[in-house]
């Protein structure tokens, strides 16, 4: 067992915990970062599976993820663009499959008319918000008790419109049914982007990915801390105390204890729970984290000799809200010959997916994936499903919400320290939040904070 003497210990060595730790380095403080896996990364992690690389969490860069795409240029990482030439596929809540081209859906003139008076209302929304204080916004309590189902439904007749927009929040971020949290959650994740607009257009939100892959950039920040990164290392308890005003922690974790001045916990708020805090967190925490939760998706990948859907004018991008496999995408590799497909199944179709065997579930969702792209996706060459609700230290995807009512009601505590402990993650950032670029911007203003408060 080490015994370590740092400024800062940092818990979690994912893109929020090791940004902080660089940024911290960089102003001459002492860090330490505790990791209870035996790699970096967090929620990115690439890996090859029956020979075929694959970048098993998250993965894209959009043009506005200024940080993340500011720390690639720091850290020489390139970029590439997703494929999306040739036609896209829409299957309709009847079966009808129909290609497309275009930001819209190819449904019928009274559905359009509805999907595009929701997208204006949402984005009307988000414009109104301050992505960094949700619960200011005019509307805050009135959004909060309503469920973005039912909100939905309050403003469109049109079912096959409410599903196709409730897609691009529940299943396509949140990844939780509608009814399970808040439309100001729902405006949340939409002001985080931007606006509602940028996360129906997948061309602005896929935009790109990083060569080698996105935990490359946990890889090259762990790089540089060297010795100061210390995996294997599950953290058990936080003691801390204060002296004058001034506070000394110990951080007990499986292979190494350390005292410092300060600590973060970069994990998502699901993981708090699983260290002992000494004293114990103030009330309000407690009842907070009990309010927040990860969501549940299967990315599925599925690798083939070619990319054949090419050579039928197809993109390989498909959306359908009716079927198991919600969306799909290319996510054929950095001058990769083979051909990678990309699928997701979100909360509710991923409960039922789950009840399946492993044979059987492969072979719905892979006839899930010939409903959008023919029958040559019935038989990849490699097959696999990310399913980050069975890690240890993770337990779901993508972030997590908070429940209905819980964003007006315990959101401006979220990041308030306790004592001398810091909270970071994607889950708590306004701009980019459930992204890497939100885990990044949450690393640079933890650090920020600290520097300014021990230097």
């Amino acid at each position: 067992m080490e015994n370590i003497v740092r400024d800062v210990v940092i818990i979690g060595a994912g893109p929020s915990g090791l940004t902080a730790a660089r940024e911290l380095t960089k102003a001459g403080l002492s860090v330490a970062v505790l990791e209870a896996r035996d790699r970096v990364g967090g929620r990115t992690w690439s890996n090859t599976v029956d020979g075929a690389w694959l970048e098993i969490g998250g993965q894209w860069v959009s043009p506005d993820q200024t940080a993340l795409i500011g720390l690639l240029e720091e850290l020489g990482l390139g970029t590439y663009s997703r494929h999306r030439e040739g036609e896209s596929v829409y299957i309709a809540p009847d079966g009808t499959r129909t290609r497309y081209t275009g930001e819209m859906f190819p449904v019928s003139e009274i559905t359009e008319k509805e999907m595009n008076k929701l997208i204006g209302t949402l984005d009307d929304l988000a414009a109104a918000m301050d992505p960094a204080r949700p619960w200011e916004h005019p509307q805050a309590r009135e959004l909060d008790t309503i469920s973005f189902h039912h909100w939905l439904r309050s403003q469109s007749g049109d079912e096959e419109a409410c599903n196709n927009i409730g897609l691009f929040i529940a299943g396509g971020m949140l990844t939780k049914p509608a009814h399970a949290f808040s439309t100001l959650q729902a405006v949340l994740m939409a002001a985080s982007a931007g606006s509602f607009s940028h996360l129906v257009d997948e061309d602005f939100i896929l935009d790109k990915r990083v060569i080698g892959g996105m935990q490359g950039v946990s890889l090259a920040m762990a790089a540089g801390l060297g010795e100061n990164v210390i995996l294997d290392s599950p953290v058990r308890t936080v003691r801390w105390a204060e002296h004058d005003g001034d506070y000394t922690v110990t951080v007990v974790s499986d292979n190494a204890t350390v005292t410092a001045k300060r600590v973060v916990m970069a994990v998502p708020p699901n993981l708090y729970s699983r260290v002992s805090f000494e004293p114990p967190l103030p009330r309000r925490q407690h009842q907070m984290h009990q309010h927040q939760s990860l969501g549940l998706v299967i990315k599925v990948h599925a690798v083939y000799e070619t990319p054949f859907w090419r050579e039928d004018g197809l993109s390989g991008t498909g959306f359908s809200a009716s079927s198991l496999v919600q969306e799909v995408y290319d996510n054929t590799n950095y001058e990769d010959p083979r051909g990678t497909l990309v699928g997701f199944i979100s909360d509710e179709k991923a409960d039922y997916a789950f009840t399946l065997n492993d044979e059987d579930r492969k072979k719905e969702i892979t006839a899930s994936l010939a409903g959008f792209l023919g029958e040559k996706a019935l038989a990849p060459v490699a097959y696999y499903e990310s399913d980050w609700g069975s890690e240890e230290w993770t337990r779901g995807a993508y972030a997590s919400s908070y429940d209905l009512g819980g964003l007006h009601r315990y959101g401006m505590d979220q990041l308030t320290p306790v004592g001398p402990i810091h909270w970071s993650s994607s889950d708590l950032a306004a701009e980019g939040y459930q992204h890497v670029d939100g885990a990044v911007r949450m690393g640079q203003f933890t650090a920020a904070k600290l520097i300014a408060d021990l230097k």
